[in-house]
């Protein structure tokens, strides 16, 4: 029985890399392609995570699915040749390229709830960009009404949840939003997790929903404590209920489902 040529490891990686920013940019499921190639979810996933190299065969089940071609130029001996990765985000933040992340690039409006008047909306600036010191997506906040709170940190995209992670750690101390990807409008909604000031020293652990919004150039936007009134508070506090109401994130307490 012939045996199918597996490819060299160092290509098997490149291609691997490529299929995973297919299926982050078609967003679909690992499984989904694994049915349209024909083969096992198993061996898609161990030839993805580096674990079996790609044979021959899965190559091109998987250029008849994808609709490309994967396999690239060979040299004078008929090997494959393979590209060299110069931008990969360290496997903690989920591996991801930045060819495949470019989309989520930009600045976004950030709305959440205001920690002061429960009934208006806190807006500010949130900037992400490829970071070539970390090599990685980063995030750094602007125009908040308190600077001394302003956040920046490393973006996570693990291939598994299908969520995006901005993470700040400041000496071990932790702030997290988790955010759904970005929908056709490019919108991004899901929690916020911190910690609020209170009086004094006093700090209480606390989760909010936040909503990203893409700042569109020849859009006006405004920025601070958005309370009833004011030109913009329905359609900012429309679109952070919308985090909730989809949902998008849910609060749970005792007694509630």
């Amino acid at each position: 029985m012939p045996i199918d040529p597996q490819v060299p490891n160092d290509y098997s990686q490149a291609i691997a890399l490529k299929v995973r920013e297919e299926i982050a940019r078609r967003r679909i499921t690992r499984q989904q392609l694994a049915v349209d190639a024909r083969i096992s979810l198993s061996t898609l996933e161990k030839a993805l995570s580096g674990r079996r190299p790609f044979t021959i065969a899965t190559l091109v089940r998987l250029e008849e699915a994808l609709g490309l071609g994967l396999r690239g130029r060979t040299d004078t001996n008929g090997s494959a040749m393979a590209e060299t990765i110069t931008s990969l985000a360290p496997e903690n933040l989920g591996s991801y390229s930045r060819p495949a992340v470019t989309w989520i690039e930009g600045a976004y409006l950030t709305l959440r709830p205001s920690f002061g008047d429960s009934s208006a909306v806190y807006a500010y600036r949130t900037e992400i960009a490829w970071d070539e010191g970390t090599s990685s997506l980063a995030f750094r906040e602007t125009e908040r009404l308190d600077h001394a709170f302003t956040q920046w940190g490393q973006v996570s995209i693990p291939h598994q949840s299908g969520h995006i992670y901005l993470v700040t750690n400041r000496h071990g101390q932790f702030r997290l939003v988790v955010v759904s990807r970005p929908l056709i409008s490019g919108e991004m909604l899901g929690i916020l997790t911190t910690l609020q000031a209170g009086r004094g020293a006093q700090l209480t652990p606390v989760s909010t929903p936040i909503a990203l919004i893409p700042i569109k150039k020849a859009k006006k936007v405004h920025f601070g404590r958005i309370a009833a009134g004011h030109a913009a508070y329905n359609e900012y506090s429309a679109a952070l209920r919308r985090a909730v109401d989809e949902p998008f994130a849910l609060l749970l307490s005792p007694g509630r489902r």
